[in-house]
Formats: structure tokens, sequence, C-alpha cells
């Protein structure tokens, strides 16, 4: 993919009207600080334009990225250990389960896990959450770089085992560092963008 665009186009708070787009979106969730802003640089080839933070909560609003006037790259506000209050949180959660119910063009979301680490319970709850809201969740195993090569298999397995996931589910591991990873994400974005191709 040939990025000649991609700017942030619409931000949406706790009370914002959600936007009806008309082309594709693919939405980007996980934890706080787990290399969410980091990915969607490294997809989008730009150094920052989604904000990054060593502060995990940055992204407290629904931020929505015009990518080629093609599609949109949608970055949800990350969960878990954001110092925000319960009632905050449970905003946050109504604002994104009212963006997976309205939207009409989302085509996939990604859910990041880092790979160091077992999934979280709110890894789990996330996933699980997501799957019964329709969706099949792509799993992108972020920090790909902070593990050595001999590590990579027992650590994917791990994640794989953490959330349950079927043998037909997919984990593309990434590290924003390298960009391994990059490749497999843009190949499947274009497969469900234009599926009838």
């Amino acid at each position: 993919m040939i990025i000649r665009k991609a700017e942030l186009e619409t931000v949406c708070g706790i009370t914002s009207t959600l936007p009806e787009n008309l082309l594709p979106e693919f939405a980007f969730a996980g934890k706080s600080n787990v290399g969410k802003s980091s990915l969607i640089n490294g997809l989008l080839n730009r150094r920052a334009l989604a904000r990054t933070s060593s502060q995990p909560g940055k992204t407290q609003t629904i931020n929505f990225y015009n990518v080629n006037d093609d599609l949109y790259f949608v970055d949800l506000p990350g969960y878990g250990y954001a110092k925000v209050s319960v009632e905050v949180k449970a905003k946050w959660g109504k604002m994104i389960e009212r963006y997976l119910k309205k939207s009409q063009m989302l085509k996939c979301i990604f859910l990041l896990i880092d790979i160091r680490h077992d999934p979280s319970a709110n890894d789990k709850l996330m996933y699980d959450w997501i799957v019964s809201n329709g969706y099949k969740p792509v799993i992108i195993a972020t920090k790909l770089d902070k593990l050595k090569r001999s590590q990579i298999q027992k650590h994917v397995k791990m994640v794989r085992e953490g959330l349950g996931l079927e043998k037909e589910d997919v984990l593309i591991p990434f590290s924003a560092e390298t960009k391994q990873g990059r490749d497999e994400i843009w190949a499947l974005i274009e497969s469900l963008q234009n599926p009838e191709s």
C-alpha cells in the first residue's frame, strides 16, 4: 500500500455523534501502552500522526484517520490501567460499544496484545466482548523486537492459548521497530477492503 494521504479527520469524545463514514473502517483496540499509536504510525509510514506516549491512557477519544480517501483507521481508547475513574472507564466502554454497534462500515477489529506476556484478564474480556458483538478480531502481537527469535513461537502459542483462539484465527506478530508484520497486516486489510477482487 502506497500511502499518499493520512490525516486525523474526526475525533469523537464520550458525547460526540459518531461520523457516518462511507469508506471501509478498520478499528484498533488494545490495552493502554500496548503500542496502538506505534502500529498506526508504522502502517501509515508516519512518525507522529497518532501521538505515542509513555503515559498509558493517552487516547481518550475515538480517532478516525482517513487513509488515501480509501479507508479509515479507527483508534479506540486503550483499556486497562489508565489512571481514570471507574465512571470514565464505563463511559469509554459505552462509547466503544456504541461504535461497534453503529458503524455500518467496520470491516475488522485488530486487537493488540503484548507478545511478551500472557494475555491479561482485560485482554480476554475485550476479546470475548468483541466476539459477542459479532466480530472476529485479528490479533496483532506487538513488541516483537523485544523477544529473541528463538522465543517467538513459544510466545505466539502463549497468546493463542491465553485468548482461546481457534486454529483458523489470525494472529500476526508485529514490531514497530523493524516493521515486521506490516506487509501481512496491509495484505489482510486490502483483502477485506475489496473482498470481490
